[in-house]
Parts: structure tokens; C-alpha cells; sequence
């Protein structure tokens, strides 16, 4: 997608690893951000080289990365039990950008047949050991061949957006569920932060949704949105890191502050840190 002719509506800074400056463009068809530069392949990895880029370890050296586990660990079973709920039967299940490979194995455990997609090696390696088999690439793989197909805060990553949401669309199962979940920039701890808020996390988020977007993004392709439910962890996990970038530190408190005022807002706004979004075939 292209920023030409598009509105300018922020600059923000890397934080995590290169420092460098990026602008945020807004699509005024889509309800959505672009970020601008947009890192080309060969050199996107650098920006992902980070200790504290947190999915792709299972540290638990600090209390927030010890936090961050506890919390996951509610999060598996939530989405565990999510998808049990949209698939009647357990079959196959495509989780793309796996990390490592937690949410696999929690389905593993509970009898499906999962299959990962993950670009980094390390965090690869770490979920082969657990027994996740992985897929190098979308393309590998044959129409309409998994019934469930996740995509946990990873659709921002991806660089060609069209053809993405095209293979979703080709690998699904007609009577199939696609679970897409991403960051909200329409949220109170978005707007609170501005250019701090650490879910921009440029370069490596291309984009930034809404739910206009993600709905007028896939009903491109025929695929029509069932549900959108809310991550409400997320707005507390973002809040730490936005202390962080803004302040120099995590602000405990603080950051506790903002996220539980996020989410009392979106009580009412429905436009949460985080969203889920349950797509199916129309």
C-alpha cells in the first residue's frame, strides 16, 4: 500500500533496537495506519533483534517477564477454548508466526493436528523441541486444508498485506475460522501514549488496524467478520512498555493505572488495546 497522497498522523521512534524515526500515514478508505519506510526484506531482521522482543524467548529472568508467562499461560487456555467453541470437531489447525510454540502445543495437547509457520530461527528451534512441526512458507501448502487458522498479533508483520489475507483466504476450509488477533490504535492507552505507545512498535508493525479495517480488508476476499472480543491483558502489557519508552523506566503502578482505564473506557467505546477477530468464509 501506498502513502502517497495519504495524511500524515505521527512520527514515532523505534525504542527497542535501532532508534531510527519513522511516520505514520492514515488511510482514510480503510481506517488504518501505514508506517513509512518500510524496512525491504534483507535488512528487516535487524529490527527484530532484541532480548526483550519477548515471543521470541522463554526467558524468565525478570518479574515482568515473569508476569508476561503467568499471563500467557491464561491466555493459552482462552484461546484454546476459543477455537474448540468455533470448530465443532477438532481437525487441523495453521498457526502462522508460531514463536515458540506454546499455542501449538496447548492445541497439540488437546488433540489437533497443528502445523506452524515461523521466520525465526531461534524461536523455531525452541518450539521443534516441544514437537511442533513447521512449514517453511503459505505457498508449500494446499487449498483449503486447515480448519482453523491463527494469526496471534502477527498480521502487523507482515510486509505484503493483499497477498497475505489471499492465502488465508485459499488455505481455509470452506466451513473453516480464521482468528486474527492485533493491536488497536483507536485505543484509550493508543491515544494516551501517542508516539510512545509501544504497539506501534515500528518498523516491524507495517500496519495498524482498526475494525473498519480488518473487516473492509477481508470482505475483499469473501470473508465476512463473525466476531471482535477484546484482549484485556493487552492494555496493561502495552502500558508497561509505553512507561518504559516515554519515561526511561516501568512505571508498575502507573502502567497499572492506564491499562485498567483503558479497558473501563472500552467498556463503553468497545475499541480495546487489542482486538480478536473471528473471520469465516462468507
Amino acid at each position: 500500500m501506498d502513502v502517497l497522497n495519504k495524511k500524515h498522523f505521527l512520527t514515532v521512534k523505534d525504542h527497542s533496537v535501532s532508534k531510527e524515526i519513522f511516520d505514520l500515514y492514515y488511510d482514510e478508505n480503510l481506517d488504518m495506519l501505514i508506517t513509512s519506510p518500510q524496512p525491504d526484506l534483507e535488512n528487516l531482521g535487524r529490527y527484530y533483534e532484541s532480548e526483550d522482543y519477548i515471543s521470541h524467548t522463554d526467558n524468565k529472568r525478570s518479574v515482568f517477564e515473569k508476569a508476561y508467562h503467568f499471563v500467557k499461560s491464561i491466555a493459552l487456555k482462552n484461546k484454546l477454548n476459543l477455537i474448540n467453541s468455533e470448530q465443532s470437531q477438532k481437525g487441523k489447525i495453521l498457526d502462522i508466526g508460531t514463536g515458540t510454540g506454546d499455542f501449538l502445543l496447548t492445541a497439540k495437547n488437546d488433540g489437533w493436528n497443528v502445523i506452524g509457520i515461523e521466520p525465526s530461527d531461534r524461536a523455531k528451534n525452541i518450539a521443534k523441541q516441544k514437537g511442533i512441526s513447521f512449514a517453511e512458507e503459505t505457498a508449500s501448502l494446499e487449498n483449503n486444508s486447515f480448519d482453523v487458522i491463527t494469526m496471534w498479533h502477527v498480521l502487523e508483520h507482515v510486509p505484503n498485506l493483499e497477498f497475505q489475507i489471499q492465502e488465508l483466504k485459499r488455505l481455509l476450509k470452506p466451513t473453516g475460522t480464521l482468528i486474527v488477533a492485533v493491536p488497536n490504535f483507536k485505543s484509550f492507552d493508543a491515544k494516551h501514549y501517542g508516539e510512545f505507545w509501544a504497539a506501534f512498535d515500528v518498523p516491524i508493525h507495517f500496519w495498524h488496524f482498526s475494525k473498519k479495517a480488518i473487516k473492509s480488508l477481508f470482505e475483499k476476499v469473501d470473508m465476512k467478520l463473525e466476531k471482535v472480543l477484546p484482549m484485556k491483558f493487552d492494555s496493561f502489557y502495552v502500558s508497561l512498555l509505553s512507561e518504559k519508552y516515554k519515561t526511561g523506566k516501568m512505571n508498575f503502578l502507573r502502567a497499572f493505572f492506564i491499562g485498567l482505564r483503558s479497558n473501563l473506557k472500552a467498556s463503553s467505546t468497545k475499541e480495546y488495546s487489542s482486538h480478536i477477530y473471528v473471520l469465516k468464509n462468507s
